[in-house]
């Protein structure tokens, strides 16, 4: 029906479609009604699709920091993103590739939504440094939620190569830009002496993540979580006056 290659029975009627996604699709295609003479155009279907996936994925997320991934069956997935089974089939071929993309598709919003909130400003290494720590915290709703889906991810990728590769990006983009903005004071000569900017970056990440997750379990306020990434910081560039915040609850 899609045109790849299917497979031949040993008896019986050959098979019309390769999986029952294609199945799904045909389906599908065949109930949707012709557009009534004059009505406005419909929306593109990869816009549909786009749509219904990024719904479906959602619904992982969901699962996911509330109940952890091994509560993410496809009928839960399905009856959480309020669709039918079939739907969730049609768009992904296999509950693996579902959470695979759902992870790709919560790093793409993460990243979005941190480009809006962050400063980029790189007169001021050590404030646009403050910033993006800031970005692995539990400050609000949004990024406590993230972080518990991230942390879901986490458990999972330790025992799935696959979705490790996706989860544990080899490149360490985060740790390269803290790197880079430690760069930047260091060429201006803001930083203190003798530091290795790449070992800095490794500490910052690794330590602002676990620190992220200590608030999430209650076993650091945030308001202690900010002394510690305030003092190291400050060891980094010493002369930078701290940002005034509000005192956190």
């Amino acid at each position: 029906m899609c045109g790849k290659p299917t497979a031949r029975p040993g008896r019986g009627r050959p098979p019309v479609y390769c999986s029952r996604s294609c199945q799904a699709r045909a389906y599908r295609r065949r109930r949707q009604p012709l557009p009534a003479p004059g009505s406005p155009p419909a929306p593109r279907p990869t816009d549909v699709r786009a749509r219904q996936r990024r719904r479906i994925a959602e619904a992982v997320w969901r699962i996911a920091a509330e109940q952890g991934l091994d509560a993410a069956s496809m009928r839960r997935i399905a009856a959480e993103a309020r669709v039918s089974l079939r739907v969730v089939q049609y768009h992904f071929d296999s509950k693996h590739a579902l959470m695979v993309d759902a992870l790709r598709l919560l790093h793409e919003e993460n990243e979005r939504l941190a480009q809006g909130r962050i400063p980029y400003d790189m007169t001021e290494p050590g404030a646009l440094l403050r910033a993006v720590l800031d970005e692995f915290l539990p400050l609000d709703e949004q990024r406590a939620f993230a972080l518990r889906v991230f942390t879901a991810y986490y458990a999972r990728s330790l025992t799935d190569p696959v979705l490790a590769e996706v989860f544990l990006a080899a490149e360490q983009p985060l740790e390269r830009l803290v790197a880079d903005i430690i760069g930047v004071g260091e060429a201006a000569g803001s930083t203190a002496p003798g530091i290795d900017r790449v070992h800095e970056a490794d500490l910052l990440v690794s330590g602002a993540v676990g620190l992220g997750l200590d608030v999430l379990h209650g076993r650091r306020s945030l308001a202690d979580v900010r002394t510690v990434l305030e003092y190291h910081l400050g060891r980094i560039f010493p002369d930078a006056i701290p940002t005034s915040r509000p005192n956190p609850a």
